[in-house]
């Protein structure tokens, strides 16, 4: 059999990133491995060195990036940023009136008596992420929403130890807030409209100080 010439590209070395995440054109939704296409680059890159360096555990991740230079998981950022990201359509959403507000009180104005910020103060006024460092909401599986906030709270096995402020935020959250707001996010259409809106470019300096465990600035990002 003639040997098979395979392009030297990004897009080739990345086939084994598909394998979970799939391609840039998937439409369907994942309840366990979230889209990357079109996330911020600069959020890509760090979660890539996160679970490289075990910050965030996952074995398989692990493996894959082992011995990788920060440089191989820029570039692999920036061609996964530069994608396009479909999004599926929204879940279905039978929450009470009472449930539909508090998760909205939180999201859009939060709890300062509790010190949670509202998320869109670090995640953008329109959910759709903050760049380079912030992804978006939207377009979300619920159960997978539910799931980081659980490992955020208890520590769990794809967040790791490292305390960083959604794991501080999420643990002012009861179960049940926690449902509401990842319920009233999942339910949420993500227009065309949407879609071409500018949206935020930076966190607040607030914002910034306090999540500097997540905004780790590189040369290569700024």
């Amino acid at each position: 059999m003639p040997p098979v010439n395979v392009p030297d590209t990004m897009a080739e070395r990345v086939k084994a990133c598909i394998t979970c995440h799939g391609p840039e054109d998937k439409k369907g939704r994942d309840v366990y491995y979230p889209r990357i296409a079109g996330k911020p680059e600069g959020y890509l890159f760090n979660q890539l060195r996160n679970f490289r360096d075990g910050r965030r555990h996952y074995q398989p991740m692990a493996w894959l990036l082992k011995g990788l230079p920060d440089q191989y998981l820029r570039d692999m950022a920036a061609y996964f940023a530069s994608l396009k990201q479909i999004f599926p359509p929204p879940e279905p959403m039978s929450s009470a009136s009472a449930d539909i507000e508090l998760a909205r009180k939180l999201i859009f104005q939060g709890d300062p008596a509790r010190e949670i910020p509202a998320c869109v103060e670090c995640h953008g006024k329109d959910l759709m992420g903050t760049a380079p460092f912030i992804p978006g909401l939207l377009g979300l599986p619920r159960i997978y929403i539910i799931a980081q906030f659980g490992s955020w709270q208890n520590g769990g096995m794809m967040r790791g130890q490292t305390s960083d402020c959604m794991s501080e935020i999420a643990k002012q959250l009861t179960t049940a807030e926690a449902n509401v707001i990842a319920t009233w996010l999942a339910a949420q259409p993500v227009s065309e409209a949407l879609l071409k809106q500018e949206h935020s470019a930076a966190l607040s300096e607030k914002m910034a100080r306090r999540c500097s465990s997540i905004v780790m600035p590189s040369p290569a990002l700024q």
